[in-house]
């Protein structure tokens, strides 16, 4: 079990490196042939969704939940989008891009974040098979990920 006092939210930097790293990101998702017509409805605001999406996740304050919806909001938005495993795949590449140019240099850190978007894509993949009118049931609050993983 590993014990750091600090959340991941604040190892990464807080807010602006998560904001950052989302920038990063989706620069080139929107760049790739295989990603971009995942995010077809993409717009300047996901960004700034993501970083408070990935903030609360990693110990931060709950403003995806209290401002943007929260779990439920977060998994509706994935709902339809057919995601492949081969698009995962290119997602989780593109993603530790990010993570090695926007993270700070701290092997445990970047491991802990990696595995959360392994663990998350795999999910967004699985919803997003289905129809934005399926009922998703209660899907329960809003994961939390932190040096031992989900919570």
């Amino acid at each position: 079990m590993t014990e750091r006092s600090q959340t991941l939210a604040d190892a990464v930097g807080g807010i602006d490196a998560l904001r950052r790293l989302s920038n990063t990101f989706y620069e080139h998702v929107l760049a790739d042939p295989l990603l971009a017509p995942v995010f077809a409805d993409f717009s300047a605001t996901h960004i700034e969704h993501v970083a408070v999406w990935l903030a609360e996740v990693f110990g931060g304050p709950a403003d995806y939940t209290d401002r943007l919806g929260g779990h439920q909001a977060l998994l509706r938005s994935h709902l339809g989008l057919r995601i492949t495993e081969g698009q995962r795949l290119r997602w989780m590449e593109v993603m530790r891009t990010a993570v090695d140019k926007e993270l700070p240099d701290d092997e445990l850190l970047r491991l802990r974040v990696i595995e959360y978007f392994d663990w998350g894509t795999k999910i967004a993949r699985d919803v997003s098979a289905g129809d934005a009118d399926d009922d998703l049931g209660a899907p329960g609050p809003t994961p939390r990920w932190g040096w031992n993983g989900l919570s």
